[in-house]
């Protein structure tokens, strides 16, 4: 269907509604139901007060179709009808003339269709295409969980459009049996369910500064879910890992052109063989017992707790053994920190999470009336779980925050800390994170040059009022 915004104009001295039942006539020509029939949808239409005009938004099969429907139309006056696009397809082309970039072979999601999702289940959208897109930080607010239309989204290209129906997952290589595994397949064999954090590496690269190229994430590019899948050891237990095996790779169905490369790539990640064999690795056909959706890798996506979500490779298709460390763009020219200290260029592949305490309520910026109050919010770390959080007010002493619930290995930690406010004006709260491995969050991260890792002490400021 294509989008139009059609305008009608007449003169005063002919306007239809001068005459009730003429102007009863047209509204019953424009109702949903009468413009059903002529194959055209109504999104919205307006009067401009006092000028004679209309207008309204609309969807058809062709231009004809709208033509048809507007003719009393014509009669009063003038029918203008333009071709239109929606703000979301605008940005997602790079402009209000260009056309949707090329998305290369195979179906891919609509740009246009998943940006307005996005938007509509309230995310924060960084890039229309490829779609990259955080959790406000209000949504943070809640359950374990975080729901499938609200957790936030990292892609670096087209995101796939697999047929369930002819999928298959591909693991060979250096080994005895390789295997050719279907969807059904794998929700035959052992499955295992946990509750796992991802964060994109470059959540809060926005803070650092100087600023870094790269997506302009602020705090939101983390979310909790419920995953179900494969443990990947049962997979390469199956097809029998051969001796002089080193790493492992995994391949999705996205890929495209980035820079430096001639020809288009794959994304692909890999994780050494003793990684690889950690019996909590999933491969995830489900996400908080709904199917994985697209947007999040359907129909399978690897799942490697406590690590940056650059490792959880969506829409994997593929899995091969290799005797040999994996050069590939996102493992080896990407995804690395790389400081200058003593002159010298230091480099180390990004892997686990920081440990890291967001505040969520109250919001910064927002309004607290005077007396008790409440600051929660939520803490993380790749290495253990939550210890401790500390909460600091206008800089006075650190206190120990309350944590909420249960401390999950891989999940993060809810936290709350009641706090009281006599005085009206500016406030800042801080929080600070300490995980049971004995690292805490710095007050500021060091700045490395692709701008990863960022895991400072949050400032929010408040008013007390």
């Amino acid at each position: 269907m294509a989008l139009f915004v059609v305008r009608h104009q007449h003169a005063a001295e002919r306007c239809p509604a001068q005459d009730p039942y003429l102007g009863a006539m047209l509204l019953n020509h424009l109702s949903r139901p009468n413009v059903r029939r002529h194959g055209v949808t109504i999104q919205g239409e307006a009067i401009v007060q006092g000028e004679h005009t209309l207008y309204f938004i609309a969807e058809a099969d062709d231009e004809s179709r709208l033509r048809a429907l507007m003719e009393p139309f014509q009669l009063a006056g003038s029918v203008d009808i333009y071709p239109a696009s929606t703000c979301a397809r605008v940005v997602a082309s790079g402009g209000c003339g260009a056309p949707l970039p090329e998305t290369g072979p195979g179906a891919v999601l609509d740009p246009e269709d998943a940006c307005q999702q996005a938007i509509d289940a309230g995310l924060v959208v960084h890039r229309a295409h490829p779609l990259n897109c955080e959790t406000s930080i209000p949504a943070l607010l809640g359950g374990v969980v975080m729901p499938n239309a609200r957790f936030y989204l990292r892609n670096h290209f087209p995101m796939p459009d697999l047929e369930p129906a002819g999928f298959r997952l591909a693991v060979g290589g250096l080994v005895d049996r390789p295997l050719n595994v279907s969807l059904r397949d794998l929700h035959n064999m052992r499955s295992q369910t946990l509750v796992v954090t991802l964060e994109c590496a470059g959540n809060g690269r926005s803070l650092f500064q100087p600023a870094i190229d790269g997506e302009k994430w602020n705090l939101g590019a983390v979310s909790t879910a419920e995953w179900t899948g494969v443990p990947l050891i049962e997979l390469l237990d199956r097809a029998g890992v051969r001796s002089g095996a080193r790493d492992v790779v995994f391949r999705g169905a996205d890929g495209g052109m980035v820079d430096g490369h001639a020809e288009a790539i794959r994304f692909e990640r890999s994780l050494s063989l003793d990684e690889a064999r950690d019996e909590h690795i999933l491969l995830a056909y489900a996400m908080n017992g709904e199917p994985l959706p697209v947007e999040h890798g359907f129909p399978l996506r690897l799942i490697v707790p406590g690590w940056y979500a650059v490792a959880a490779v969506k829409w994997l298709t593929e899995i091969e053994v290799v005797d040999q460390p994996f050069i590939g763009h996102y493992q080896t020219e990407k995804y690395w920190y790389e400081w200058t200290r003593g002159g010298e260029m230091v480099r180390e592949p990004v892997t686990l999470q920081q440990v890291r305490a967001l505040i969520t309520e109250p919001a910064a910026g927002g309004d607290v009336p005077r007396g008790q109050a409440i600051i929660r919010g939520v803490a993380w770390s790749g290495a253990a779980p939550i210890q401790r959080v500390d909460v600091s007010v206008n800089g006075g002493d650190w206190q120990t925050a309350h944590l909420v619930g249960e401390r999950r290995r891989y999940g993060w930690q809810w936290w709350e800390l009641s706090a009281r406010f006599d005085q009206p004006g500016e406030v800042t709260c801080a929080a600070r994170a300490t995980d049971l491995a004995g690292r805490s969050q710095p007050e500021h991260a060091e700045w490395n040059r692709l701008g990863y890792g960022n895991n400072a002490v949050q400032h929010v400021p408040i008013r007390i009022v």
